[in-house]
C-alpha cells in the first residue's frame, strides 16, 4: 500500500470543500478563537514558497485550537484594489477587474492545494461592490463625526452643529485645523451655508485640504512614503516630486495619544510597537510665535514647536520648510529667484530622503527677518530641506549650540553661534539632556534645565507669544489617490463643497472608462468617465452632460487608497454575508476581536496603524464592542531565495565558470534557478534559449561544466530565484511543503530555502506511513502498548503541545521525527499509540492524518477530535540503564529496576553473562555501586 500523496491530498481537499468542514458558526456554545492572516494582494505572479509561511503557521494553530474544543474562525480574502492591476491595465488594455479575477483564481487554487483550513464562506474582496459599499459607509461616518477632546472620543457632527447654534465655538475643545477663528452663536446663524460647511470641515474626521504629497507623474498618482525608495517609485522606479494638491485626509492625529496608550495592552512584537511609537512621535514642549519684521501679526507670524524653550536665547536664525506657506510672502525680491530654484530642486526629493540625508547641507536665505519675542533682536529667516512641512509647524528656531543639524547649518553658511550654555562645549551641545542654564535674559538666571523650561513656558503664556504644548510627529493621513482601481468616494460637489450620497444608495460603483491614465488636463482617470454625475432627484449615476448644478452634480474623481479596505476587513469576516450592516452586533459581540494575527512587520506604520485608528473610531461611535482588534500579533520571518549567478567578462559576450573567475573583471548576472541543478551546474542549452542576447554567448567551463555562484537574497521574481509551491506540491506533496517550511527555523526569523533539504521531511512522512502497514496491508494491533511506546508517545504529546502554544513549530517537527524513529525501532503498530500520534500530527500534515484516521475506521474528519492529553506517569522512570565499568573502563550497559538496593544491583551485574565473559572465572576484589548512577567492578 503506497503513500500516494497526490491522490490523498486531492481526496481530502475535495472532502473539506463539500462538507464545509471548517465553516465557523456565529451562534456556537463553544468558546471562540479567531485566527487571522494579513490577506494578500492577488498579483499575476501567484504565490511562491515564501508567501505561505505565515499561512501555514496560522493554519497549524487554527487546527490545534479546533482539537482543543474551540469554535475557530479562520477566514481568508483578497486585498484586491491597488496600483499593480491598474498598471497592467494601462500596459495591456485589460480591465483591472478581469485580471484581478484571474489572479484570484490562481491564488485560490494554490491556497487550496496547500490544505489550509479557511472558512471560504466568509471570503471578502476589497474590490467587490458588496464589500466596498461598507468601506464607503464608514467613510461617510467619519465625515459626519468630529473628535471631542473633553469626552476623548469621536462624536456626531450634528452634536457640534447644535453647540454652534447655541454658543458658537468659543468653548469647544475639539480636534481641528490650525487657525480656526472663534465665533459666537449669532455669528454662526449669520453665516451662509457654504461658510458653515467650510467651518465644519475644519472639525470633521475626514476632510478636504491642500496637502503636500508625493506626486509621481509617470504613474499619475500620489504615493505614500513607503511606496518610495531612494527618491523614486518602488513600482517602476519613476521620479517622484513634492506637489501641493487638494486631497481627502483622515484626522488620525486626533487619536495619537490613544494609539500610543492602546499599545500597552497589546501582545505585539516590541520592535513593531517601537516603530509605531516613534512614528507617532510624542514630545512635550512649547509653541512660540515669532513675528516677521515688516509685517503685522495677522500678516506673518512664524509659529515653531520646541522641546527646549529654555534655549530661546540661543536662537541665531530660523529655518522654514521650502513648502511653508509664508515663504512666498516674506521672500524679498532680491532673493526670489534663488528661493524659487531651491524649492524646485527640493520638490524632487521625498520626505524620507530629506529625513535620512544628514550629511548634505543646503538652504537659501529669504532676505526676511523674524523678531525675537523677548529681546527684539532680528533673526534671519532661511529655508532648508532638512525641515519638513509635515512635521511640527514646518519651521524651527535654530539653536546652533543646542542641535547638531542647526550647528552644521550655521557653520556651513557662516552664521553666528551664540553659546548660551555654561561650561558646555559647542561640539557636545546636541546632547539635550545637559543640565543647562539660561543666560542673556533679564528675568531668568542660573536655573536648572527642567525648571528653566517651566519658567520660560510660563513667560511665553503670560506675554501671549506661546504656550506649553504636546506635539506629535504623526500627520493626518492623505486619503486620496489619482487612480482608477480603488474605492470611489461616495461624494458629489455642490457649490464646490463635498456632499455625501445617502447611505441607502450605496454602493457607488466604479464606472467604465476607456483609458486608465489621468486625463490630458491632469484630472484622475475617473475624469475619463462619461457617465459619472449624481442625480439627487433620481439618486443614481447619470451622464456627465446632465450636470446642471441644480439637481445633477459632478462626482469625486479621486479614489480611496489601498489601505481603506484593509482597515476594517477583520470585522467583516465576522459576518461577511450580511446585506443590512457591515456586521451584526450579535456576531461582533460573539467574535469581539482577533486572538491571533500573523503578517509582515513592513506594515507597522501603514496598515497596522490605520486599522487601529478605524477600529477606535468605530468603537467610539458604538459600532464595535472593543477598541483594539488584535490581541496578539506575530511577524513571520521571510523565506529567502538562493539566487544563481553567471559571470560575464566585462566588454564581452563570454561567461566564465564561477571557479575560474580569478582576477578577471566580471559582471554577475542573475540566472533563473530552474536552469540550475542541485550541484550548481547550469543547463547551458536552457540558458542560451532563455534570452536572445545569450544565444551566441561563449562559455569558459571547468571540468566540462559551467558552475554558477550562489547567494542568499530576498525571494523575488526579479531575481529569478522564486520556487513555485505548485512544483513542490506536485513532486513531494502539500504535507511535505507545510512541514518543511516549519522545519526551516523559528517562525519569526528569516531563513533560506533549500529544495534539496525537503527530501528529509518527505522521507519522514513515508516512514510514518509504514508504521501503519504490515507489508502492503494496512494493519494496526489492538494489543496494549509497552512502557517504552507510551513513553515515546507522551513525551511527544508534551513537547508538541508546548511548542504549538509557544509558536515553536520547527521544534515540533523535530519531535515528530524522533517519535517516528523510536516507534519504528520498537516495531510499534499499536492503535493506542498510533491514533493519538495521528491527531498530534494533524495540524501540521492534515491530508495524511485524515487518510490514516479514515483507515483506522473513522467516518468523520479528524479536524475536531480532542487533542491528546499528556500523562506524566508514563514519563516516570522505573528502570535505569546502568553503565557497567571494569577498572574504570566502560564495557557494556545494563537496564535494571530503580528500586533495587546496592546488594541486589551487585548480584545482577555479577550474574550477567557479559560480566562472566570479562572476568573469565576470576573473583573481583570489590564492586563499587552508586544506585541510580554507575557500577564499577574492580578486579
Amino acid at each position: 500500500m503506497k503513500y500516494n500523496f497526490n491522490e490523498i491530498e486531492a481526496k481530502w481537499q475535495k472532502y473539506w470543500k463539500e462538507n464545509k468542514t471548517f465553516q465557523a458558526e456565529n451562534n456556537s456554545d463553544k468558546e471562540k478563537f479567531y485566527v487571522l492572516d494579513m490577506f494578500p494582494y492577488p498579483s499575476g505572479a501567484g504565490l511562491h514558497v515564501g508567501h505561505p509561511l505565515g499561512y501555514i503557521a496560522s493554519d497549524i494553530y487554527a487546527r490545534y485550537m479546533r482539537h482543543k474544543g474551540y469554535n475557530v474562525l479562520h477566514p481568508m480574502g483578497y486585498d484586491s484594489f491597488g496600483l499593480p492591476a491598474e498598471q497592467y491595465a494601462i500596459q495591456t488594455g485589460q480591465h483591472p477587474a478581469t485580471t484581478t479575477e484571474e489572479n484570484i483564481k490562481t491564488y485560490r487554487r494554490q491556497l487550496d492545494q496547500i490544505g489550509f483550513s479557511f472558512d471560504w464562506s466568509r471570503e471578502v474582496r476589497t474590490s467587490d461592490p458588496d464589500y466596498y459599499k461598507w468601506t464607503q459607509w464608514i467613510f461617510i461616518q467619519l465625515f459626519n463625526s468630529y473628535y471631542c477632546k473633553d469626552a476623548d472620543q469621536a462624536r456626531p457632527i450634528d452634536e457640534l452643529e447644535n453647540i454652534f447654534v447655541q454658543e458658537g465655538n468659543v468653548k469647544i475643545n475639539a480636534a481641528c485645523d490650525e487657525g480656526v477663528h472663534l465665533f459666537g452663536a449669532e455669528d454662526w446663524k449669520g453665516f451662509s451655508n457654504r461658510k458653515k460647511q467650510e467651518i465644519l470641515s475644519k472639525y470633521r474626521l475626514t476632510y478636504l485640504s491642500d496637502t503636500e504629497v508625493n506626486w509621481c507623474p509617470a504613474l499619475g498618482t500620489v504615493l505614500a512614503n513607503d511606496e518610495i525608495v531612494n527618491g523614486v517609485s518602488e513600482r517602476g522606479g519613476h521620479p517622484v516630486e513634492r506637489k501641493k494638491m487638494r486631497q481627502w485626509s483622515m484626522r488620525i492625529t486626533a487619536y495619537a495619544q490613544r494609539l500610543l496608550d492602546g499599545m500597552q495592552k497589546l501582545d505585539w512584537p516590541q520592535p513593531l510597537k517601537d516603530s509605531q511609537t516613534n512614528w507617532i512621535g510624542r514630545s512635550e514642549g512649547a509653541s512660540v510665535k515669532f513675528r516677521v519684521d515688516g509685517f503685522n501679526e495677522k500678516e506673518a507670524v512664524i509659529e515653531v514647536f520646541t522641546t527646549r524653550p529654555d534655549t530661546i536665547f540661543g536662537v541665531s536664525f530660523m529655518t522654514l520648510a521650502p513648502e511653508h506657506p509664508l515663504v512666498e510672502k516674506i521672500t524679498t525680491s532680491k532673493q526670489k529667484e534663488a528661493i524659487e530654484n531651491y524649492i524646485k530642486a527640493t520638490a524632487k526629493k521625498s520626505e524620507r530622503d530629506r529625513m535620512s540625508d544628514v550629511k548634505t547641507i543646503s538652504g537659501e536665505f529669504t532676505g526676511a527677518y523674524a523678531i525675537h519675542p523677548f529681546n527684539g533682536n532680528q533673526i534671519p529667516i532661511w529655508i532648508g530641506d532638512y525641515v519638513l512641512a509635515s512635521y511640527g509647524t514646518g519651521a524651527v528656531m535654530a539653536v546652533p549650540c543646542g542641535d547638531q543639524r542647526d550647528y552644521d547649518f550655521a557653520k556651513y553658511f557662516n552664521l553666528p553661534i551664540p553659546n548660551i550654555f555654561k561650561d558646555v562645549d559647542i561640539s557636545e551641545a546636541a546632547c539635550e539632556d545637559k543640565d543647562a542654564v539660561i543666560a542673556n535674559s533679564d528675568f531668568i538666571n542660573d536655573l536648572p534645565g527642567k525648571k528653566a523650561i517651566k519658567v520660560i513656558t510660563k513667560a511665553l503664556e503670560e506675554r501671549k507669544i506661546g504656550k506649553g504644548k504636546i506635539n506629535y510627529r504623526l500627520r493626518d493621513a492623505v486619503f486620496s489617490r489619482q487612480r482608477y482601481w480603488g474605492e470611489p468616494f461616495p461624494v458629489y460637489y455642490k457649490d464646490e463643497m463635498p456632499v455625501m450620497i445617502d447611505t441607502e444608495y450605496l454602493p457607488l460603483r466604479l464606472p467604465e472608462v476607456e483609458k486608465y491614465l489621468p486625463t490630458s488636463d491632469g484630472k484622475p482617470p475617473l475624469g475619463n468617465a462619461t457617465v459619472w454625475a449624481w442625480d439627487t432627484k433620481e439618486n443614481k449615476v447619470v451622464s456627465n452632460d446632465k450636470i446642471d448644478h441644480q439637481i445633477v452634480f459632478p462626482l469625486e474623481l479621486n479614489t480611496m487608497p489601498g489601505w481603506a479596505g484593509s482597515s476594517w476587513y477583520f470585522n467583516r469576516y465576522m459576518d461577511a454575508a450580511n446585506k443590512e450592516e457591515f456586521a451584526s452586533k450579535k456576531a461582533l459581540n460573539y467574535w469581539q476581536d482577533v486572538d491571533l494575527y500573523i503578517g509582515g512587520s513592513e506594515h507597522a506604520t501603514g496598515h497596522l496603524l490605520y486599522s487601529r485608528f478605524w477600529q477606535k473610531f468605530l468603537f467610539d461611535r458604538g459600532l464595535l464592542p472593543v477598541d483594539e482588534y488584535a490581541k496578539k500579533l506575530i511577524n513571520q520571518g521571510m523565506i529567502l531565495g538562493t539566487s544563481a549567478f553567471v559571470y560575464r567578462i566585462e566588454g564581452q559576450n563570454k561567461f566564465v565558470s564561477h571557479g575560474l573567475i580569478g582576477e578577471q573583471k566580471v559582471q554577475p548576472i542573475h540566472a533563473d534557478v530552474s536552469m540550475v541543478n542541485a550541484s550548481n551546474e547550469l543547463d547551458l542549452t536552457a540558458f542560451k534559449e532563455w534570452r536572445p542576447e545569450f544565444k551566441d554567448a561563449e562559455f569558459v567551463l571547468e571540468n566540462g561544466k559551467y558552475m554558477v555562484g550562489r547567494e542568499v537574497e530576498k525571494m523575488s521574481k526579479s531575481k529569478y530565484n522564486v520556487v513555485n509551491p505548485d512544483d513542490i506540491c506536485a513532486y513531494y506533496g502539500a504535507d511535505t511543503l507545510r512541514m518543511y517550511e516549519m522545519f526551516l527555523g523559528p517562525l519569526e526569523q528569516a531563513k533560506p530555502w533549500n529544495t534539496a533539504g525537503i527530501t528529509g521531511v518527505h522521507s519522514f512522512l513515508k516512514k510514518l506511513w509504514r508504521l501503519f502497514l504490515n507489508g502492503d496491508n494496512f494493519e494496526v494491533s489492538e494489543e496494549n502498548a509497552s512502557a517504552e511506546e507510551l513513553k515515546t508517545l507522551h513525551k511527544t504529546i508534551k513537547k508538541v503541545d508546548e511548542d504549538i502554544a509557544n509558536f515553536s513549530f520547527n521544534t515540533s517537527v523535530s519531535s515528530f521525527m524522533i517519535a517516528v524513529n523510536e516507534l519504528a525501532a520498537l516495531k510499534c503498530n499499536k492503535r493506542s499509540i498510533l491514533e493519538p500520534l495521528t491527531v498530534l500530527l494533524s495540524p501540521y500534515a492534515p491530508h495524511i492524518a485524515e487518510e490514516l484516521w479514515s483507515l483506522l475506521g473513522y467516518v468523520d474528519s479528524i479536524s475536531t477530535v480532542p487533542f491528546p492529553v499528556f500523562e506524566e506517569k508514563y514519563l516516570v522512570e522505573s528502570t535505569k540503564n546502568y553503565p557497567i565499568s571494569f577498572n574504570g573502563k566502560l564495557k557494556f550497559t545494563l537496564e535494571l529496576p530503580l528500586d533495587l538496593n546496592s546488594k541486589e544491583i551487585e548480584e545482577k551485574v555479577l550474574g550477567h553473562e557479559k560480566t562472566q565473559q570479562i572476568l573469565e572465572g576470576r573473583t573481583p576484589k570489590k564492586v563499587i555501586v552508586v544506585p541510580g548512577k554507575i557500577v564499577n567492578v574492580v578486579g
